[in-house]
């Protein structure tokens, strides 16, 4: 369920329609967050609307409000004097709230002081000044917005007022994010963030005073004792009833034969093993169908502990785990469910006692190992289902020391599940799990059209005299720091560092930039384009240091922007979820955004389905992490036969300099060619064209003289220089 959903009209006149039951209510259940800018507010709106509220916050939302104080004839004649605008406002704001009539109204405040007490709702104060004249801000717009990122926007003369919404003849227009008003609800949204985050010009933004605050928990017998958490007079019966809630598979979701058979094999192996299957063939879903099945089995009982790698991939989680009938506690710092931690605490003991049947956390690998979380998790064991997506992530030391072993049913998730140089952690994982239920592989994907088909470029760059010379010098200190173990390479954290160091010279490498512009200049005027970025800096041609030159990023963004005139956004770890989802939408559409240019996303479970060309320029040697940048790329989209990559080689020198160069460095640059065209090859394999590939890497192997015996080294040492 979502904002789509919800039969909205494009137009709601108050005294012709009940905004409150037919607009406000419906689409609030369904919401995480409720963005509204109005002229002057008023709490007793927020509770003619409490049902859709009681839905956001179940579905831990948020409620962020921009108003205008209500100022009188002597305080704007104050401000012209010179007296403090901001005290001034704040005192305004304190009159407003003049004590209740009655115990109705009292409720009321009550209400309103938990939702602000609990972070639930904010509340900013807009206001214009200059040159000592003060003007209110006296815009009326909403948005509305769903898990999905689906938004509703809505805009008009409707105040936030019992008497807007009852009393006087208002009316406002609503626009959907999915349909042709998208640009519309795009630009409401970065006008609201604008004016929120304070960059709106000629608009001041006046936090909500704490002295308001205050006076606004006296109302609330709990925040008036000091006690801040949400709803402290629920009782721990009232919160088990709500986990006392059933596992169904959707209506809409159809199990496809090889999901069926990777969990009659996870039955057989007594509910302990490991999916292994490619980015974008339905893990979640499988596993969330496997949950179901399990519940089932258990004689309906089952706690379920969900663990990704990231905050983003627990909320994608999450749009899928409320398909299935479940209500999750998702816990991580920046959680929109302030009381998780608590929510768990309840939940483990309330079931544990048989109160409840079923209750499901899903939470973040970091969050997971804290102590508050291992605390409630080892008081959980026979009836504990554990799972872990991106699974690969957790068999690094530092967590996998916190598998919890008392659980009786495990499930991995991966689409590769050996770790990269790290033995002791791919042993690990395997022990504490089982084994293998399923593989399904990107060939198999595509073969079975769950994953697009698609046409693999390489691109050769070469190194720059510098940076072979750099590179050669990091070669050499690996080889002198690798030992080995039983015939294996083991790898210090000093030379895990040196191997990033290196890598970093590989991606950055200053001959990636003129061979993108060549590439994607016959696209300049297409769209759904990925430019996949390394963290690398680009070292200046006289700099002695890397960490002093430009982010490859911010050159790629400028080439894009300013030399060939696109329509670019970045897509990084510092925009919030929010606009990642707005990102996405305005990507897919294609009107706004021709091209993204991203760091990680690849690498992180985003889903950008809408993809179809990609300039991979950070060229991992990684099996783990370019196959997954190759699913997410060949993700189904409408209107998308095909994808089209272009993967940027790194190679020491052209072959046909090959002559003018010592047999030492030869020698010392054929693991990098030897690690390139293993990816080549890869890429290959099930690409439309492979021809084009097996050409190239022919006469790469026979200009290096790479050998097939080069290629039997895996994990002692000479793969790695």
């Amino acid at each position: 369920m979502g904002v789509k959903d919800v039969s909205i009209k494009n137009e709601y006149r108050s005294l012709i329609d009940d905004v409150v039951k037919d607009f406000y209510i419906p689409l609030l259940k369904e919401a995480i967050l409720y963005q509204r800018a109005v002229g002057f507010f008023s709490s007793s709106a927020l509770l003619l609307i409490s049902k859709g509220i009681e839905g956001l916050i179940r579905n831990g939302g948020k409620i962020q409000i921009i108003a205008s104080p209500k100022l009188t004839v002597s305080d704007i004649e104050e401000i012209k004097k010179g007296y403090e605008v901001r005290q001034i406002i704040e005192n305004a704001l304190i009159r407003e709230l003049e004590e209740p009539d009655n115990q109705i109204e009292l409720e009321r405040l009550s209400f309103i002081a938990r939702l602000v007490a609990d972070g639930i709702l904010d509340i900013k104060i807009a206001f214009l000044t200059e040159k000592n004249e003060i003007a209110m801000y006296h815009e009326k717009m909403g948005l509305i917005t769903d898990a999905n990122g689906d938004t509703v926007a809505f805009s008009g003369s409707m105040n936030e007022s019992e008497n807007a919404f009852k009393r006087n003849y208002e009316s406002f227009d609503a626009f959907c994010s999915w349909t042709t008003d998208s640009e519309r609800v795009f630009q409401k949204q970065m006008a609201f963030k604008a004016i929120w985050e304070d960059y709106e010009p000629g608009v001041e933004i006046l936090e909500f005073p704490v002295a308001v605050k205050k006076k606004l928990y006296e109302y609330n017998p709990d925040l008036r004792k000091g006690n801040r958490m949400l709803f402290n007079d629920n009782t721990e019966e009232k919160f088990s009833a709500e986990l006392k809630n059933s596992i169904y598979l959707p209506a809409d979701f159809k199990i496809r034969e090889y999901q069926r058979n990777a969990i009659e094999n996870w039955d057989k192996m007594n509910f302990c093993g490991i999916y292994d299957m490619a980015t974008g063939t339905g893990k979640t879903l499988t596993a969330l169908a496997s949950i179901e099945y399990l519940f089932r089995k258990n004689n309906n009982r089952l706690a379920v502990v969900i663990v990704c790698p990231y905050q983003h991939l627990v909320e994608q989680w999450v749009e899928d785990i409320v398909r299935f009938g479940i209500r999750p506690i998702i816990g991580y710092s920046a959680s929109l469910q302030k009381k998780w931690k608590k929510n768990l605490e309840q939940a483990v003991r309330s079931f544990n006692l048989g109160v409840s049947d079923i209750f499901c956390f899903i939470t973040t690998n970091a969050s997971f190992v804290t102590k508050k979380v291992q605390e409630q998790i080892v008081q959980l064991n026979k009836d504990a289902l554990f799972i872990v997506d991106e699974a690969h992530n957790i068999g690094a030391i530092n967590y996998r020391r916190f598998l919890p072993n008392g659980f009786k049913f495990r499930l991995a998730l991966s689409a590769t599940i050996d770790r990269h140089n790290d033995d002791e952690g791919t042993v690990a994982l395997s022990s504490f799990f089982g084994e293998k239920c399923i593989e399904y592989s990107l060939k198999d994907a595509i073969e079975n059209q769950m994953l697009t088909r698609y046409f693999y470029y390489p691109v050769l760059t070469y190194l720059d005299e510098d940076e072979l010379e750099e590179y050669l010098a990091l070669t050499h200190q690996l080889a002198t720091t690798i030992t080995k173990r039983s015939g294996r390479a083991a790898l210090s954290e000093y030379a895990k560092q040196l191997l990033i160091k290196r890598s970093r010279v590989v991606a950055g490498t200053r001959g990636k930039l003129p061979a993108l512009k060549k590439q994607i200049t016959p696209f300049k005027n297409d769209k759904h384009l990925l430019i996949y970025c390394g963290a690398a800096n680009i070292k200046e041609t006289d700099a002695e240091d890397i960490s002093f030159g430009t982010k490859q990023i911010d050159l790629v963004t400028d080439l894009l922007g300013n030399e060939l005139d696109m329509r670019v956004g970045r897509f990084t770890s510092q925009e919030s979820a929010q606009e990642r989802s707005q990102i996405r939408t305005a990507f897919a559409e294609g009107e706004m955004l021709q091209a993204l240019v991203a760091i990680k996303c690849l690498d992180e479970g985003v889903n950008i389905p809408s993809i179809k060309t990609a300039f991979i320029l950070a060229s991992s040697t990684n099996p783990k992490e370019y196959i997954q940048r190759r699913g997410r790329v060949l993700r189904k989209f409408p209107g998308k036969d095909f994808a089209v990559i272009y993967d940027f080689i790194t190679l020491p020198f052209p072959v046909d300099s090959l002559g003018f160069q010592n047999q030492e460095v030869i020698n010392s640059t054929k693991g990098l060619v030897k690690r390139e065209i293993v990816r080549m090859l890869d890429f290959a394999e099930i690409a439309e064209n492979p021809s084009e590939t097996y050409d190239l890497v022919y006469d790469l192997k026979h200009g290096f003289g790479v050998t097939e015996e080069d290629f039997k080294k895996e994990g002692t040492g000479n793969d790695i220089i």
